[in-house]
């Protein structure tokens, strides 16, 4: 229904012609722009509530296991159930460092979260075969882990937002409030967030709808080809910018590859386009300063580019 009213507006309403650049780019902005708040008004309404029933303590000791490593693991595999695009999987992570969850496991949930899911694994799965969806599946959970250890040694909790710390809940405050009240706060709660992050959300989209209608189509095979030595790190500079979740750009890597593209650079451009996204970065930015943010898409970057070395490699 959200794709038929942008095509609407934008095709109907405006007259502007299904296969112009305009076109295509003002169809993605309203389409996602209305989804993303869609979801956010959701799932920033349904983790409040469900936060509200477990005090921070509880969070806490769920995700900060006594054994070091051991909240990363959790919280990169409480990532493939929660199939969240790179945007909004941003409130759960607000939550988490609310609640006093450290730093590097709420990493470790924000990087798995939009690249490793069960619609990635299905599609993957029917299109290449249960080896590459495995292999995709398993690489993704160990780029998530250890971005979150990275992130976590380098001990940069002072490079969060003021304000995310000043929304940290009290130890019983939540908790002991009846249902009615429980649903204010959420909803009290939802919309305080959004009024911080809505115009970083509406630039980030705009940013990423210019790149869907103007970026040509070939531009990763004529770049990133298979006689590229940096095909790999130009794959995921190039899918960087781009906005997307796992459904939607398993189509797009099953053409690359059918148009020879190594599965290694397809499978690193497709990482890149799910958990780092320019729309991520700049709502991120509300949330993280910038050394923080630098320091995320870094880490994360390059364990990607490795993977798709490796998999260039072995496959």
């Amino acid at each position: 229904m959200l794709q038929q009213f942008a095509d609407y507006v934008i095709f109907t309403l405006l007259g502007l012609m299904p296969g112009s650049h305009l076109g295509a780019a003002l169809d993605f902005f309203i389409y996602d722009t209305i989804k993303i708040f869609l979801l956010l008004m959701v799932i920033i309404f349904c983790v409040a509530v469900i936060r509200s029933w477990f005090s921070a303590e509880r969070t806490r000791h769920i995700l900060s296991h006594n054994r070091e490593y051991v909240g990363n693991v959790l919280a990169a595999l409480l990532g493939v159930v929660t199939p969240f695009c790179s945007c909004s999987a941003v409130p759960l992570f607000i939550g988490f460092v609310e609640s006093g969850i450290p730093l590097g496991v709420t990493f470790s949930f924000l990087v798995s979260s939009p690249m490793v899911n069960e619609v990635a694994l299905i599609m993957l799965w029917g299109l290449f075969g249960w080896k590459i969806a495995l292999l995709y599946i398993g690489t993704g959970l160990v780029v998530a882990i250890v971005s979150g250890i990275v992130i976590g040694r380098l001990k940069m909790e002072r490079y969060v937002q003021d304000y995310v710390w000043q929304m940290q809940v009290g130890e019983g405050e939540i908790t002991e409030l009846t249902f009615p009240e429980k649903l204010t706060y959420a909803r009290d709660y939802t919309r305080d967030l959004l009024k911080k992050i809505w115009p970083y959300v509406v630039i980030g989209v705009g940013i990423g709808g210019f790149i869907h209608g103007y970026a040509p189509q070939d531009f990763l095979l004529r770049y990133a080809g298979p006689h590229n030595p940096f095909a790999v790190p130009l794959a995921v500079l190039i899918g960087v910018p781009l906005y997307s979740n796992a459904a939607g750009i398993i189509p797009i890597v099953h053409a690359l590859m059918e148009k020879g593209l190594p599965i290694g650079t397809t499978l690193a451009f497709m990482m890149a386009v799910t958990a780092l996204s320019l729309p991520e970065a700049v709502i991120l930015s509300n949330v993280l300063k910038r050394r923080l943010l630098i320091t995320f898409f870094s880490v994360v970057a390059v364990a990607i580019v490795l993977v798709g070395y490796l998999f260039n490699a072995v496959l």
